[in-house]
């Protein structure tokens, strides 16, 4: 194992931060803490976190190229115009109680999926949404876009990350208690092969969220498990790193050189003597020093 500095809180906590993704054109880190329905935006050089507040859950977010952000919201997608905080829905359709994680490919589409509070076994799935190139003739002119299943018989989707190459996806099931791979094809969108990437049922904790570095190494966010695990392309475990709170939720690359790790984490279900031990628990955290390098961040073409 290599080592590298520690963990730095960068924001007030949060009750359950997720899906860190980093927008190069204006240098900043968004998150979400999805409970709350709150979309921030980090600004490293001022510390400034912005928020915009929606009224449903926030899974996940992403820019977009015409601008704006893509959000997997309640149980479907929408944009979010952060200026005015106005959501414009999409679809609405998805199965469960609220969309989870989600990313864009390189080609631009966005993919969430679903989860049930309850934890019922594959009673969800992963979407994707795929822009319809323009502008739609519903309410407000809203995006067109077509929605298709990915995977269904899910039960808490959850990471996603994509090779270098783009033709491998990368997808926890955290339920499952292992990372999976898929040969992806970046013209479609469709999936295939799928097979066991991590085993991680001896590992402490559970994969939550993940990301991709430019060598192909996939960095899993363990819930439960206080830490971040590297994997190489090759599926074999080459660093770890620990953190003060045991709830670690996602990971993602930022930075002007993509060489800053940034780390969301959650208080959600600890009580007060949980709490009294782990008082940084929902933080964003910066690792800093980390000898490697990420992908830039797909945006949603539409």
């Amino acid at each position: 194992m290599t080592g590298s500095a520690g963990p730095v809180p960068v924001t007030r906590p949060a009750f359950l931060a997720e899906s860190p993704v980093w927008d190069a054109s204006s240098q900043s880190l968004l998150w979400v803490d999805i409970m709350a329905g709150d979309v921030h935006r980090l600004d490293p050089s001022t510390g400034e976190d912005s928020v915009t507040r929606v009224s449903v859950p926030v899974g996940a977010v992403a820019p977009r190229q015409a601008g704006g952000l893509i959000l997997a919201a309640a149980l479907g997608f929408a944009t979010l115009d952060e200026r005015t905080g106005v959501l414009d829905w999409i679809w609405t359709g998805g199965r469960g109680d609220r969309m989870n994680d989600g990313k864009c490919d390189p080609a631009g589409r966005f993919l969430a999926g679903t989860l049930t509070y309850a934890r019922d076994p594959g009673a969800c799935a992963l979407y994707r949404l795929d822009p319809g190139g323009g502008p739609g003739g519903g309410p407000g002119g809203h995006l067109a876009a077509r929605v298709s299943t990915l995977l269904d018989g899910v039960t808490l989707s959850n990471g996603l990350g994509w090779n270098p190459a783009g033709d491998l996806l990368y997808f926890a099931d955290t339920e499952l208690e292992r990372v999976d791979v898929l040969r992806y094809d970046p013209a479609t969108g469709a999936v295939s092969d799928r097979r066991v990437f991590a085993d991680l049922h001896d590992v402490p904790g559970r994969p939550d969220g993940l990301t991709v570095d430019s060598e192909g190494a996939v960095w899993i966010a363990m819930s439960r498990g206080g830490a971040v695990r590297r994997y190489t392309a090759g599926g074999r475990l080459d660093h770890v790193i620990g953190f003060p709170v045991r709830l670690v939720t996602s990971v993602t690359f930022g930075g002007a050189e993509l060489g800053d790790l940034y780390v969301t984490t959650s208080r959600e279900g600890l009580g007060e003597s949980d709490l009294a031990g782990q008082p940084l628990a929902g933080s964003v955290f910066l690792v800093g020093e980390t000898s490697f390098r990420g992908l830039p961040a797909n945006t949603f073409a539409g």
